[in-house]
């Protein structure tokens, strides 16, 4: 059974390209019929934070990019927490050091920078000494019980080739005279990276392991310790790294924030998953949308380019927009909410009921009927408080913003009482009735004569929706008292 993997650290919050990785690994599983697992690797004790791994848990399941064994799940391969498997990985310790395989360093840090620096200068791979090699087990321990700090290393064999067969990249091939003894232990039961991961993929099944092409260099140091323990190497596949506009490192500049940032600024998790599956892959064809329902049937891991992927947020933004026109207002409407509140235009007064900032009482449906005017035009979800504003708060239009350019002060005075009397004669005021209304006045005054004093009255902006559609939100009161109020500016 294929089995993948994400494993991140708790050393900050999800990052984008992380929730990638999660993403891939989850379609590739799900294509096979296999397993998911979510791993936590928090042996960095100084800067894990259970904040953090809140975080991470909460942005996954944000993105539906839900787990079949790990951490909060459970499985019968736990503890999924690596702060938790020290006893696991001191027998594998135990076992090496049996072999004569580890060793303990006692290569300060200070020896090692050195004689890296040495190796430089002389144009030679900068791999450890092999100082401590011969240092016997009796005289390691002694050095040890007086309190001498020592790392765990293995013996790696000079001059062997370490190939692997990359799902994506190919055939890929170090020489192990390159890597030199591999640090592999703090101590018996505080591992090190590349130890902790060979020992927990190997424990927990996993037989592919995808993930940033940054790991291409730690991938034949896994496989020699692989081989040391006669455990199997899983299948490896290194995904291109995202990149800028420029070709560059992604920065937090260029958009390289976490899930839970996007969250934040109204995008929708059906967005992101699209957006970032299209990051250095595509189907075969022009299609661009996909489900992740769909993404599980057609996504295929040979199809992943080799060279980084370009990080576009005004795709991203496209993606966005899409789906916020696809969804039900209903649902944006509930989204919005907080974002309105935030902005100090609504407060709640119970679950249906809420205060607008100008202190009228409206309902979710006033708030579903502003969502379906401006649904169509945004890309996210936090741009709708600026742009919804005059729909909550009280209006002060400009007294000369009321006045269409080849207009003047007087006409477009008399246009809005024209507008005002038959606004009063409208039966049912919905945007159809108030619509006729305005060309009825339009006939004699002109389009931009009335059109435009009503908008400004009705939203204060040069930039609004229709004065119809305002209209048939704000409801006849409420209009006739705006339009009224701009009147009487003239």
């Amino acid at each position: 059974m294929i089995k993948t993997r994400i494993a991140p650290s708790p050393t900050g919050y999800l990052h984008i390209g992380t929730a990638r990785t999660a993403l891939i690994n989850y379609l590739y599983a799900k294509q096979h019929k296999g397993k998911f697992v979510l791993r936590i690797e928090d042996t960095d004790k100084e800067r894990s934070r259970p904040e953090y791994e809140k975080d991470i848990i909460e942005s996954l399941k944000w993105l539906k990019i839900f787990w079949d064994e790990g951490v909060e799940v459970g499985g019968e391969h736990g503890p999924y927490r690596q702060s938790e498997r020290g006893g696991i990985y001191k027998k594998y310790i135990e076992k090496l050091k049996k072999l004569n395989i580890a060793y303990h360093c006692f290569c300060s840090e200070e020896e090692l920078k050195k004689h890296k620096e040495a190796m430089l200068i002389e144009g030679k791979p900068a791999v450890y000494s092999k100082k401590c090699r011969t240092i016997s087990k009796e005289e390691a321990a002694k050095r040890i019980a007086k309190g001498e700090r020592s790392i765990i290393r293995i013996k790696v064999p000079e001059n062997e080739e370490i190939s692997f067969s990359d799902l994506i990249k190919g055939k890929i091939s170090f020489n192990s005279s390159l890597i030199g003894d591999i640090a592999i232990a703090k101590d018996e039961q505080t591992p090190l990276y590349n130890f902790a991961v060979v020992i927990d993929d190997y424990e927990m099944h996993i037989t592919d392991v995808i993930r940033g092409e940054d790991h291409i260099s730690n991938t034949p140091k896994q496989i020699i310790i692989q081989k040391m323990l006669n455990i199997p190497t899983p299948r490896y596949a290194h995904l291109p790294l995202v990149l800028n506009k420029n070709k560059q490192k992604l920065s937090k500049r260029d958009g390289a924030l976490s899930v839970m940032e996007y969250k934040k600024m109204g995008y929708l998790p059906e967005a992101i998953i699209n957006f970032l599956v299209m990051l250095g892959w595509n189907p075969g064809d022009d299609r661009e949308i996909f489900s992740l329902d769909e993404l599980i049937k057609e996504f295929d891991i040979k199809k992943i380019q080799k060279s980084g992927a370009v990080f576009n947020i005004e795709k991203l933004n496209w993606y966005n927009s899409y789906y916020i026109k696809k969804a039900n207002p209903q649902k944006i409407t509930k989204l919005a909410i907080p974002f309105l509140k935030d902005a100090k235009l609504i407060n709640q007064m119970d679950d249906d009921n809420f205060i607008t900032k100008d202190q009228r009482k409206i309902d979710e449906k006033y708030i579903e009927n502003v969502i379906k005017i401006e649904q169509t035009r945004i890309k996210t979800i936090s741009e709708l408080p600026e742009l919804v504003d005059f729909f909550f708060d009280e209006v002060k239009p400009d007294k000369d913003m009321l006045i269409w350019k080849k207009s003047n002060q007087s006409e477009t005075k008399k246009a809005l009482s024209e507008v005002i009397e038959l606004l009063l004669e409208i039966k049912e005021f919905n945007e159809e009735n108030t619509q006729n209304a305005l060309m009825k006045v339009a006939e004699k005054y002109g389009n931009g004569a009335v059109f435009w004093p009503v908008r400004v009255s009705l939203s204060g902006k040069k930039a609004s929706p229709s004065p119809s559609e305002i209209m048939s939100v704000l409801g006849r009161e409420e209009s006739l008292k705006r339009i009224k109020n701009a009147k009487n500016l003239l």
